[in-house]
Order: C-alpha cells, then structure tokens, then sequence
C-alpha cells in the first residue's frame, strides 16, 4: 500500500511535531484542530521548526519543500483523501471513539486510521467503527522531532498491509519503529514502570533520599536522569494518573501498586518542575550540582563502586535492576513485543544506557531471583518473580 497523503487530528505539541516529522518524510501532510488559533498557530511552530533546523538537521532546500507540503484542514471532512491519518488528540476515550467514527464515515475504509495514544487500549478506540481491521496505534515520543521510537501497535484485527504500511511511513519519517502488542502501556511504558516504583518504595522503605537514589542510579547506572528528576519532569500529577491506569488496567498486581508517597505529594500540590517544587525545589534555578567525575563507568554493579557514590548505593541499583529485570519477563511472558524490540524501546524512548533484558544480564537471573525473594519476604508481593526469570 502506498501512503502519500497523510492527516493529523490535533494540533497540540504531539500533533505539531508529528506533522513536522510527516512533511520532512516528504508526505502531503493536512493537520486539522478544531480550534483555530490553535491549528494557526501549529502552522507558525512547523514552520519556525523547520527554519531553526537549517543546516544543522536539514538544508534551506529541504525546509522550503517540507513547509509547502502542510496545509491546514478546517473540517475533518477535509482530510479525505488521506492515505494514513494519525489522531494526536487529548486521552479521553469518548473523544477519540467520536472522532475514529467520523473519520471513518468520511474517509472510507482504505484509509488507515492510527491513533497516537499511550495509555488507552487501541481496540477500545476502535470499538463500534466499520473498519476496525484498519485501525493500529502509531505511539511516538515526546518531542517527536527528537525522539526516535515509534511504536507500532497491532490489535487482533488489524490488517498487516496496514501494519507493514504505518511501519514504513515512520521509516520514512526517519524513525524506528518497533511492533507492539495492544496490552497496557504497550513496550516502552510498561518497561519503564519499575524505574519510579522501585525509586519510590527504597524512598518508603527509608534506604536512601531521593537526591541519593538518583545520584547512584544516575552514576552508578549510566541513565541520563534519575527516577525522581524524571518524576519532577513528567509531573508526578500526570505520572499517577499513569500509574492509576496500569494499576487498574493490569488487574491492581502488587508491583504496580501506585506509591502513597506520591498520592501524598500530588495532593500537597507538590507537582515537580511546573510548579517549581516536587522532590526537587527548583526556585533558586538549579535543582542539584554537577555529579563529581568518580571514574565509574555505569552501569556497574562492582559493590565498591558503588559504595564509593554512596554506602547504600549497593542496595539501591541491584534492588532497582532486578526489578527492571522481573517486569520484562513478565512482558515476555504477555508477548507484548520481540526481546530486541523491548531493548530498542527503552534505549530510544527513554534513553536508557541498556535494555532491560541487557540489564537482566547484567545483574543475572538467578541474582535477581534471590534478591526478588529476599525482598519478597520482607516486603510483599511486590517483589514475586515473574515464572519466566525464576526458569532463567
């Protein structure tokens, strides 16, 4: 199937960039909103990206030609004729069921319909339209124009020649597209759960403050940002309710049990950076100092390493890896993805130094197993190994 038209419903910060990424994959691109000053103004920002870009991303030639490819579309109507619409709309499931409804009435059934969701059921949204074989999930990462993934996601009805054609237009849109299963969170947002729930129960447990956890993970593991500065960075107000939807979607296990700590802080309006306090207070500009040059090469997990961060950072990183180790054998066992795909996923959604199953064998299986039932003694069902890790 060949896509040269391609639609986006919503012209909000992911639709925006979404559209940027679809006119530079040299797609006759129409983007619709039906607010107006917002849909002008996607335009400005498409267009101010594209000329902020030159030479360092792509040349005036470029620029110029993908700017001219973008048109705004006043009507839903107005996308027909699309090959492929991606809806970037808010995450309400009302909302997006009404707009799949419309767009398939108005565009037929050989238009494929992707929505852009990260925490909805992509056959939920499909339910009750026509044509639910032609509609997937295309989950990019914000900003789009930065971050590389794109999950591809399949339910049980979606035609391949409409899964093989959405994994080809994000190629083209110069991202790499991974194949995800329809289940909660699908790759990357489920692999990531145990990096703040973890964090969040050493915090509870009182093995170390948040400043310390996120030094020792930062230095001692190689990842760009702590758990609790990436809280801070999301909004913890906007990851519970993430945390909220997994928890209830999952069938409440106890390892995705949201963390009273951050009910408590939500409901004390201690949100993170947008509000200038969270873990961190960011009043005074600069949350933390430079973390020291200690010659450690994360990740590690060389016990002396890591107690010259800190001396709890030997409980803090194996305790967080053989979490991050359980829930991606317990995502193998769902078949929420390939093993390589899992890897890719947190490497460029998240920009971890490893993939999880990389960090399972890091630490080890039977490792991770051990520390899993020691914890599992003293702390609950939090910390059961999934079947898969206890087989090795």
């Amino acid at each position: 199937m060949t896509i040269e038209q391609v639609g986006i419903v919503g012209a909000g910060t992911m639709g925006t960039g979404i559209a940027l990424l679809s006119c530079l994959g040299r797609y006759a691109t129409r983007i619709h909103d039906p607010d107006e000053a917002v849909l002008v103004g996607a335009q400005t920002v498409v267009g101010d990206a594209l000329a902020e870009g030159e030479e360092k991303h792509w040349s005036q030639e470029e620029a110029e030609a993908a700017s001219g490819r973008l048109r705004p579309a006043d009507t839903l109507a107005d996308l027909a004729g699309s090959d492929l619409i991606i809806e970037a709309a808010p995450e309400n499931l009302e909302l997006k069921r009404r707009l799949f409804a419309e767009l398939a009435a108005v565009c037929g059934p050989e238009t494929i319909l992707a929505t852009n969701t990260s925490s909805l059921r992509v056959a939920d949204i499909a339910a009750g339209t026509a044509h639910p074989e032609a509609i997937i999930g295309m989950h990019f990462f914000n900003p789009p124009v930065r971050m590389k993934l794109v999950e591809v996601v399949a339910t049980t009805a979606s035609s391949p020649l409409a899964l093989e054609a959405a994994t080809g237009v994000a190629r083209q849109m110069d991202r790499t597209p991974i194949q995800a299963k329809d289940s909660p969170g699908f790759i990357a947002n489920r692999l990531a759960r145990p990096f703040s729930l973890e964090s969040l129960r050493m915090l509870a447990d009182g093995v170390a403050d948040a400043a310390t956890i996120d030094r020792v993970v930062r230095i001692g593991g190689g990842f760009r940002m702590g758990p609790f500065e990436l809280l801070d960075l999301i909004g913890l107000d906007v990851n519970l309710e993430v945390a909220r939807s997994f928890y209830e979607q999952g069938g409440k296990p106890e390892r995705w049990r949201p963390s009273p700590i951050q009910e408590e802080m939500v409901a004390a309006g201690r949100l993170g950076r947008k509000v200038g306090k969270g873990f961190y207070d960011y009043a005074s500009g600069r949350h933390r100092e430079r973390d020291p040059e200690m010659g450690i090469e994360g990740p590690t997990l060389d016990r002396e390493e890591l107690s010259r961060i800190d001396p709890a950072g030997p409980e803090i990183l194996p305790r967080l890896l053989a979490q991050i180790s359980n829930e991606a054998a317990f995502a193998l066992e769902d078949e929420i993805g390939s093993p390589a795909d899992m890897n890719t996923a947190m490497r460029l959604g998240f920009n971890w130094p490893l993939g999880p199953l990389e960090f399972t064998g890091l630490i080890g299986a039977d490792r991770a197993v051990a520390l899993l039932e020691e914890m599992r003694q003293r702390l609950g069902d939090a910390y059961l190994p999934a079947p898969r890790l206890t087989r090795g």
